[in-house]
């Protein structure tokens, strides 16, 4: 098979612009992701980034990852995993959202916790809420730091 039918050329590079409108990403965070080494340009001879098309796949998985809620840092670990820093296969994704897997079933049990309780308790220790079943007798998780200490992460 050839070319898309529109006429595509998809060994032509793409210029930052298109990277944002076709990503969704503006382009200040197209910017963040590089300096993060999440993605790679080059420098075309006007010193203009040109990005591979492949790189709409790799900012596809990290927006994803982030959506999850998986750390940035998370994210560039995991990619750096791939080979040369090829763009993430659907075999790779698997591999990839499997490590995160454990960490998003403890996020999704903590905010089930805490919108079970939610109604009456913050979590905070604050002694002011004399139904609150996470009580915190003498403010003993003063000690812990400031915050939510009960219900953190």
């Amino acid at each position: 098979m050839g070319k898309p039918s529109r006429g595509i050329d998809v060994q032509q590079p793409l210029t930052v612009g298109e990277v944002a409108r076709r990503s969704g990403v503006a382009v200040s965070t197209l910017h963040f992701y590089e300096a993060q080494g999440l993605i790679s340009a080059w420098r075309n001879a006007g010193n203009q980034r040109r990005y591979a098309r492949e790189v709409l796949r790799r900012v596809a998985v990290i927006k994803v990852a982030q959506r999850a809620g998986v750390p940035l840092k998370d994210i560039r670990s995991a990619l750096d995993t791939l080979p040369d820093k090829r763009t993430p296969t659907r075999r790779d994704w698997e591999r990839l959202s499997a490590q995160w897997r454990a960490d998003l079933d403890a996020r999704i049990r903590s905010l089930e916790q805490l919108r079970d309780e939610l109604g009456d308790c913050i979590g905070c220790g604050c002694l002011s809420i004399d139904r609150c079943p996470l009580r915190n007798p003498g403010d003993a998780l003063g000690e812990e730091g400031a915050g939510a200490q009960l219900l953190a992460p």
